[in-house]
């Protein structure tokens, strides 16, 4: 009887899995195995750590949903905590086991995890198989080589969509057979995992359903059901409410749903409801997801180099005030403080949230991008290596700079946005609630605003969309 170990990563789902199709066609036994690696957990040098509570819950929900999963096929899903490699040693040495088969990644210090446990697989003869999964088009379709992959995202969708098509679902399994008697293991407390007493008190939780289950239903809704695919590129923009984008970026990070299965949706809803801008754009930013994928194939550990991986020279403040500032949601600028408290309270934060807070961070209080790269990471339920590192390199280095204040009259200028998550300012008229520095302390304290703290600079750049919002309030 021949035995596997499925080592699952960020591919949390059962449909469209290519690694459990061949564990079930190939193998008797399967062991799906989730490793909790105390490493992903560690504090970082910016003095926090890496995946903070909001994100670990999410995570032990999306844990919990597979696992139920695997028992309605008949079967478990099997946790261990611990370094990688040493769980896998141990399960080796109890089992004869005749595989590994995990999905491949290529961030360095996924790809390092893996070498060790390869390393452990050749000492007890086990054959390993890393398969290409995280992606909508497989590696061995784009009309590339890892050393010649495009540097721009352009050159590299054209000419991917003309070379190939994603491929066609794979199909779920209908049963599994796991070992009897192994231990299935539970997700450690949040105790165990360190947090503070603080965080473990606060009951923080992400708003957004966990699992496999919720990601199928979350599309669907977003489609068939609601239509609101159809209005995504008008939408997309906006930062407050569920319902302005698709909100599947959770589900892609941790792999409760596959890149593939929202390709061939999209597709479906096109031939049966409507194809427009909206959902060419959709299958878009899913391919931009591929296109950070495989320029990391190509770049490798530079992406995290603090020059970024062009070695562009530029001198990076270190201040810890500012930076508390900004992760806190004290900057002064409400509409990025807004997304700063979002982030830290929900986990989640709008695309045009991430791409305030990451320019004014970089361009204004110039602060080097790893630390805010780092925060995200600490926070988001849709923590990606590659979209969040990547974005961030791309803002710190690539893009052209994001006036807040502007942005804010842009896509917030009557403030629900904003006032939702900083409601001290509703007390304001107009549209000053946009720029509360207009006012002395004493005239804040007048209207009962008391928690406001004042930007540490206003800067010239600003002066055009501060003229706007004094402009309202005059008329």
């Amino acid at each position: 009887m021949t035995t596997c170990i499925y080592w699952h990563r960020n591919d949390l789902r059962i449909h469209d899995n290519e690694c459990l199709h061949r564990c079930v066609q190939d193998y008797d036994l399967v062991i799906p195995l989730y490793i909790v690696d105390p490493h992903h957990y560690r504090v970082v040098k910016a003095g926090f750590m890496k995946s903070g509570i909001i994100r670990y819950r999410y995570l032990c929900d999306t844990i919990s949903v597979l696992r139920d999963s695997y028992q309605k096929l008949g079967g478990q899903l099997f946790i261990r905590r611990g370094n990688s490699a040493t769980v896998i040693k141990k399960l080796l040495g109890m089992h004869k086991v005749d595989a590994i088969i995990y999905q491949t990644e290529v961030a360095s210090e996924e790809v390092k995890e893996e070498q060790e446990v390869r390393n452990v697989a050749e000492k007890y003869n086990c054959k390993i198989e890393n398969i290409w999964g995280k992606t909508l088009y497989h590696l061995d379709d784009i009309p590339y080589k890892a050393e010649t992959i495009p540097l721009t995202s352009k050159t590299f969708r054209i000419n991917t969509s003309k070379a190939t098509k994603p491929r066609e679902l794979i199909a779920t399994p209908k049963s599994i057979t796991t070992p009897e008697g192994l231990n299935a293991g539970v997700m450690p407390s949040d105790h165990e995992m360190g947090y503070s007493e603080e965080e473990i008190n606060s009951n923080s939780r992400s708003p957004h359903p966990a699992g496999e289950v919720a990601a199928l239903k979350r599309l669907n809704y977003y489609s068939f059901e609601t239509q609101l695919l159809t209005s995504y590129k008008w939408t997309r923009n906006k930062s407050l409410g569920m319902d302005y984008s698709s909100k599947l970026s959770p589900y892609l990070a941790l792999g409760s749903i596959s890149p593939r299965q929202i390709y061939h949706e999209i597709k479906r809803y096109e031939q049966e409801i409507k194809r427009n801008i909206s959902t060419w754009w959709l299958v878009f930013e899913v391919v931009w997801r591929d296109y950070f994928i495989f320029k990391t194939l190509r770049i490798g550990s530079s992406l995290f180099y603090a020059q970024g991986f062009k070695h562009k020279k530029i001198a990076w403040s270190y201040d810890k005030e500012l930076f508390k500032r900004w992760k806190e949601g004290n900057t002064g600028i409400p509409f990025l403080d807004a997304h700063q408290v979002e982030l830290s309270s929900t986990g989640f934060m709008s695309n045009r949230g991430r791409v305030n807070s990451a320019s004014f961070f970089t361009r204004d209080y110039k602060l080097d991008w790893r630390w805010g790269a780092a925060w995200f990471e600490h926070c988001l339920i849709d923590y990606d290596v590659y979209a969040n590192w990547m974005n961030w390199h791309t803002q710190a280095f690539e893009i052209y700079y994001t006036n807040p204040v502007h942005q804010a009259m842009k896509y917030d200028k009557d403030g629900k946005y904003t006032l939702s998550w900083l409601p001290d300012l509703a007390k304001m008229d107009h549209s000053d609630f946009h720029a509360p520095w207009l006012y002395s302390d004493l005239q804040l304290r007048e209207m009962g605003i008391t928690t406001y703290r004042r930007p540490v600079e206003i800067y010239k750049k600003w002066g055009r969309a501060i003229n706007n919002i004094t402009k309202v309030r005059i008329q």
